[in-house]
């Protein structure tokens, strides 16, 4: 478990890949050693290009609102030995949030997401690895490292990227093997609790054709977080945290190239820790005995995982046309444990605490038995003339087990229930797009998407150990699905300058049906499609000499259907529901400047309006808190009407300064970096 090693876990893994990194840069003693990751710090500010429209191009030239995330930013993250909740408020309109520990991420953009928790659960925010769509939600939370940089892209991305996009993408990109020489970097931290971090890469040119890369990422945590109901030290909060790239470039020549990446992550340690009574009534505050470093539980607390993947890019230049197709298989494995309760005991079995404990609530979900395989094939124009095109194919074919576990806390964690369910999702997908450019300054883009997407669900009617079912309504075990829909979106630039450009962009997207397994609480139930319009407009400059750049931008989205996640009231329920309509309007900047020579500062921000529209959305109530919406029309639920999307913070911001002291071929350097939530 964490924290049984102490710190000589730490000197072990940093002693075994320094060896490893030194071992290398001898193995060819014929190339010259240098370190990629070398900061160079520029007076003026460097272009920086994505690849929201699939191909790179500057950020500045692109009608979409995106930032980016790289360098010392993702380097700060990391060394905190933070996940991909670190994330939250380092972009605009970026929330990043979980309440299934590290390995279960939900992501929002312009507050446009969804609480779901469960195994299967469908985010309108899709997560893109390497151009591979991670449709798990476990898989969303693979580690960043090693990379490139990440692309953040607000809006709906439905026709590049497909389904599951309607609020935006966010995009990882891996660091790729090359030829220029061999050099590698090493970084290494260590915190309170023995919150340690070990990065590094070696970059290996193999010969004149082939490269490779070896990348790799150790992050540990003692446990520090004590049990106050068993008196035991020290038992939970703990983790290890690994993961591994390695990855191969063969370029025979300028005409082709295969891309080929294994990949792999492992967990184990602490799941989320719930605390029961710990907010004010009347309030949202926090009750003055809530303690960081300790907890009262009875119910047992665990995570461990396991995913592997790998993905084949291949790129053919045939001249006037480029062949592009992008492979991948991913699988996963997960299980975690915790008690839900957050106490222990219960108010008819005391002693019971902290505060009023209802009922006991132990349980556990798990992944088994899953594959993701996608293939996309690309053919992109080549020409330099005014017109360019693209159009593909895209498949996605995904399977698994959904298992749920429910435990007996008062009679020693014995095994209540264990529902199975398993759902298989198809998806087909053809896609295309052309951008024409008018005049030099005036310049036209669209793309459309039509998708069907496939779903096959069902759930084991016997759950109990005896072979007894309290699930076995036939009728609400299966369910079989089947969406299609037409994307598109439609955008023009026009260039003020040769360092300022306009834009305006309208873009739908939609989000497939969504099925929640039935469980010994609920039944299951059923989220119909959603679907939205997105309108927005912005400005993008290069200013004082490309000394500071700045990104504006207003928009406005109106979402049909949404879908969302009902949790708790006195029957401990959790169901999908649909919004009739739901409102998202607001702004967001971009903004990076050298304040002096060598201190560059950046600066983001956002403000995000959400409003739920359906007068006739009712929930039930929570059990234990002070209810402000209105009542529905059955006695016990409240009417969501005029609420704000759950997750959706009004304000975010982010600052980032960085000083730099030349020395020799590198640098000294300090950096800083501050989020806001409201």
């Amino acid at each position: 478990m964490p924290g049984t090693t102490k710190g000589r876990r730490f000197a072990v893994k940093l002693a075994a890949f320094a060896t490893f990194l030194a071992w290398g840069q001898g193995a060819l003693p014929q190339s010259t050693s240098s370190d990629d990751r070398t900061p160079v710090v520029p007076q003026t500010l460097q272009p920086v290009t994505i690849t929201a429209e699939r191909h790179a191009e500057n950020i500045k030239d692109v009608p979409v609102s995106a930032s980016t995330l790289a360098g010392d930013v993702l380097d700060a993250i990391n060394t905190g030995g933070q996940d991909l909740q670190g994330l939250a408020s380092r972009a605009p309109s970026l929330n990043v949030e979980s309440s299934f520990g590290r390995a279960f991420p939900r992501f929002y953009l312009r507050g446009y997401g969804n609480v779901d928790f469960h195994q299967n659960a469908s985010q309108p925010v899709s997560v893109v690895y390497d151009d591979i769509v991670l449709e798990s939600p476990v898989l969303k939370g693979f580690p960043i490292f090693d990379l490139d940089g990440i692309e953040v892209l607000r809006g709906p991305q439905g026709t590049q990227f497909g389904r599951n996009t309607p609020a935006g993408v966010v995009k990882f990109n891996s660091a790729a093997p090359d030829f220029a020489a061999l050099g590698g970097y090493l970084s290494a931290s260590d915190a309170t609790h023995h919150t340690n971090n070990i990065e590094g890469a070696i970059n290996i040119p193999l010969s004149s054709e082939w490269a490779a890369r070896l990348s790799i990422l150790s992050q540990h945590r003692d446990d520090f977080i004590d049990n106050s109901h068993t008196g035991q030290k020290d038992q939970y909060g703990g983790y290890d945290d690994e993961a591994a790239r390695l990855q191969f470039l063969y370029q025979p020549n300028r005409d082709f190239s295969a891309l080929l990446n294994f990949h792999t992550h492992t967990q184990v340690g602490s799941a989320s820790l719930f605390r029961a009574n710990i907010i004010q009534p009347g309030s949202n505050n926090l009750s003055s005995n809530y303690n960081l470093t300790s907890i009262a539980t009875d119910g047992q607390n665990g995570q461990k995982l396991e995913t592997y993947g790998t993905n084949l890019h291949l790129r053919w230049n045939l001249g006037e046309v480029t062949l592009s197709s992008v492979t991948g298989l991913e699988k996963v494995h997960v299980f975690s444990r915790g008690d839900i309760d957050g106490g222990f005991g219960a108010s008819f079995a005391p002693p019971s605490g902290p505060g009023f404990i209802p009922f006991p609530v132990e349980s556990a979900d798990g992944t088994s038995n899953h594959h993701q395989f996608t293939e996309e094939v690309r053919l992109e124009s080549n020409g330099g003339g005014p017109f360019g095109w693209q159009t593909g194919v895209y498949y996605f074919d995904e399977s698994y087990h959904i298992n749920n576990y429910s435990y007996d806390t008062l009679n020693g964690g014995a095994l209540t229930s264990f529902i199975r369910s398993r759902q298989q999702n198809k998806a087909y997908a053809v896609f295309g797009s052309a951008k024409y450019a008018l005049t030099d300054r005036l310049e036209f883009r669209g793309g459309v998407r039509y998708t069907r997407d496939d779903k096959d669900f069902s759930t084991d009617p016997i759950n109990q150990p005896g072979g007894t079912s309290d699930v076995d309504d036939s009728n609400l075990l299966t369910a079989k699905p089947l969406n299609s829909r037409l994307s598109y979106d439609g955008s023009v630039v026009f260039k003020l300058t040769g360092d300022t450009s306009l834009y305006a962009r309208a873009a739908t997207g939609f989000r497939g049906t969504t099925i929640q397994p039935a469980a010994e609480f609920n039944a299951q139930s059923i989220a119909a499609p959603e679907t939205v319009v997105s309108y927005e407009g912005g400005i993008k400059s290069d200013l004082f000499d490309r000394n500071a750049r700045v990104s504006f931008d207003i928009y406005r989205y109106d979402v049909k259907n949404q879908q969302l996640t009902a949790v708790g009231g006195v029957t401990n329920s959790t169901i999908l529901v649909n919004a009739k309509k739901t409102l998202g309007e607001g702004a967001e900047l971009d903004f990076q400047a050298y304040l002096l020579k060598d201190l560059l500062v950046t600066l983001g921000g956002s403000y995000n309006y959400t409003r739920i529209k359906d007068p006739n959305l009712s929930v039930v109530a929570c059990a234990a808190c002070t209810v402000l919406d209105p009542p529905g029309s059955v006695p016990g639920t409240v009417r969501l009407d005029g609420n704000p999307l759950p997750q959706a913070p009004r304000f975010s911001a982010n600052l980032t300064a960085r000083y730099g002291i030349p020395y020799r071929n590198g640098e000294f350097f300090a950096f800083t970096d501050w989020t806001y939530r409201s």
